[in-house]
This record gives structure tokens, C-alpha cells and sequence, in this order.
């Protein structure tokens, strides 16, 4: 009974053990990679928005709401003006 008790004992210590290591790790880097995300990249944004803004250091140009999107506009399709 003795052997028995002995080898749960250090089945669960082993197993308790290895998962608060791999708990750990999986946090820590979590938390390392987090705090990347929170570098002043362009101006006084507090996050980086993207890895280009990250490599570059500067801020994306993003097109304008009134920009043409090209030949394809979901909202003016075919299947939309048939059941209107």
C-alpha cells in the first residue's frame, strides 16, 4: 500500500508541478507581449495599430470614407436593388 501511496504522491506532485511551470510561462509571455503592444509609436497613440506603424515609426495614411472602393461596392450590388 505503501508503493501505491507513494507513486500517486509523486504523480501529482509531477503533475502539479509541470502545469504551474507551463502556467507560468504561458503568462509571462502573455504579459511580455502585451507590453510591446502598448509602445508610442507615431504622435501620442498609446498602441501600435499595426506592424507597418510599428517598423516604420510613422503613422498610416487610411483612405478617407468618401474614397472610391473600385468596381465592387457591396451596397449598390445587383442582389440589393432586386428586393428593394
Amino acid at each position: 500500500m505503501s508503493d501505491i501511496q507513494s507513486i500517486v504522491v509523486g504523480f501529482v506532485q509531477g503533475f502539479l508541478s509541470s502545469s504551474v511551470f507551463i502556467l507560468a510561462l504561458f503568462i509571462g509571455f502573455c504579459v511580455l507581449v502585451g507590453f510591446t503592444k502598448t509602445k508610442r509609436t507615431h504622435g501620442n497613440a498609446p498602441v501600435v495599430k499595426n506592424l507597418d506603424e510599428a517598423l516604420t515609426h510613422e503613422a498610416m495614411a487610411y483612405l478617407p470614407p468618401s474614397a472610391p472602393r473600385g468596381p465592387v461596392d457591396q451596397l449598390k450590388g445587383a442582389t440589393l436593388k432586386s428586393q428593394v
